[in-house]
């Protein structure tokens, strides 16, 4: 099959497995989500093999709690919950239609599209997959070429568990990416950065494919003067380090209100921390970071590790520099200091709302302060990064850090479509208001409004 046939393919076959066997029930969406739960877990020593071998060096411990952990949370949780989330929702009816009855009932949408990045080609699969499941579609998945072990290997592991009927995976290169994008989805679930989401965007458009989009952009970590500067060092350089800063909602930027960053980088060297133990992905990736770090001043806070484990820099650069534009997805780390909290609310609010504001330090005042001023997809305060394992916590962005909520409920109700149902009794008032009309549907009208 040519690869660009491979999309179409997909997406016919799953539509005929929903012709033909009609609509998973919640006993048969729960037993689909317990097969993948346990296929996840019997194959976690061979995800972490295929991830150390794709990334050139991935942190074992990074991989089971990042690709293994968080996805089985979401596997648990929506088996627990799918019932709940599944009852129809009562909606009140005007006394003029009585008696009647309303209701929200959440359908399958159909056939669901997943396009998945490498930074964690397993969990930025299952993750909306669960949602897809749980909400009763069929899925389709695209996951990166940057990673093709892992791809491969998540191939087989989907088909086992849920079967060809159920779910479908398509490998590919970046034509095929851009065919999977094109193709009438029921809807399209993208992760990646934003400029690839607005090609997406533009893919999807002419078939009003309903998208989710979970992008990127500069989430900032704002130290304010009531900060243990050593605390708040460690759990920032706790959340760049982890999958050497190749996250979505890693600190990219810290903000220093009433700190300097000498002491900034004191306090980075107090705690230790400063090699990741995870590789940068590729040398195309080695090189953009070097493109984009170049004409600024670089700290390295250890030694570089073997291979592309490189070490963590403090990067302090000119206010117009690329670097205080561009997501920096890797283990550079910008300081800027900022006159005040003004400043820095300035800072954030010139550049497009990240998925996450961090916050360090703050008393209650100024929190409300950050949280009225800034918009972002998430308000943490005193840590960073762990927010997005939350089982139960909607997560995504705003504007170009993405749209629409995955996990949990939000995510069910997302792959959803929300039927109005409505069962009308013999008689209403209402009635009174069919054709032909007179004087008595006039003085009706004028009492209803009244």
């Amino acid at each position: 099959m040519a690869p660009a046939a491979a999309s179409a393919a997909a997406l016919a076959a799953l539509r005929r497995a929903a012709a033909r066997d009609g609509v998973p029930d919640a006993a048969r969406r729960r037993a689909l989500l317990a097969a993948l739960a346990a296929a996840l877990l019997a194959a976690a020593d061979d995800i972490v093999a295929a991830l150390e071998a794709d990334f050139g060096g991935r942190c074992a411990e990074e991989t089971l709690l990042a690709e293994v952990m968080v996805p089985l949370a979401a596997m648990r949780l929506a088996r627990a919950r799918l019932r709940r989330w599944m009852r129809p929702r009562r909606v009140g009816v005007p006394f003029h239609f009585w008696p009647a009855s309303a209701a929200l009932v959440p359908a399958p949408k159909g056939v669901v599209g997943i396009m998945a990045p490498w930074n964690y080609p397993v969990q930025l699969v299952l993750m909306p997959l669960v949602d897809a499941i749980a909400a009763g579609n069929r899925v389709a998945v695209k996951p990166s070429e940057a990673t093709p072990r892992t791809a491969a290997l998540l191939a087989r592991l989907l088909e086992a568990a849920l079967g060809a009927d159920m779910v479908r995976s398509v490998q590919g290169g970046p034509a095929v990416a851009a065919d999977f994008a094109a193709q009438p989805w029921d809807h399209l679930v993208f992760t990646g950065g934003t400029a690839v989401g607005r090609q997406v965007a533009l893919a999807a458009a002419p078939g009003l494919v309903p998208i989710t989009l979970e992008l990127g952009g500069k989430c900032p970590a704002l130290v304010l003067p009531g900060a243990n500067l050593l605390r708040a060092a460690r759990a920032i350089l706790a959340g760049k380090l982890f999958n050497a800063g190749q996250t979505c909602v890693a600190p990219d930027t810290v903000l220093l209100v009433g700190h300097t960053p000498q002491a900034f980088e004191a306090a980075c060297r107090a705690t230790g921390l400063g090699l990741p133990e995870t590789a940068v992905v590729n040398e195309a990736q080695l090189h953009r970071l070097d493109a984009l770090c170049a004409g600024t001043e670089l700290v390295p806070l250890a030694a570089d590790g073997p291979g592309r484990r490189r070490a963590l820099r403090l990067a302090q650069a000119p206010a117009d520099h690329p670097l205080h534009q561009a997501e920096v997805f890797g283990p550079v780390l910008p300081v800027v200091a900022c006159a005040g909290l003004p400043a820095a609310l300035e800072w954030v609010n010139a550049r497009p709302a990240p998925l996450a504001v961090y916050l360090f330090g703050a008393s209650a005042a100024e929190a409300a302060r950050v949280a009225a001023a800034t918009t972002s997809g998430a308000l943490v305060r005193e840590r960073c990064l762990e927010y997005a394992g939350m089982a139960g916590l909607p997560f995504g962005g705003i504007g170009a850090s993405g749209q629409g909520r995955r996990n949990a409920e939000a995510g069910f109700l997302a792959l959803s479509n929300l039927r109005a149902e409505v069962v009308h009794g013999r008689f209403s008032l209402a009635r009174l208001l069919d054709p032909p009309r007179g004087a008595r549907a006039r003085a009706l009208v004028r009492r209803i409004l009244r």
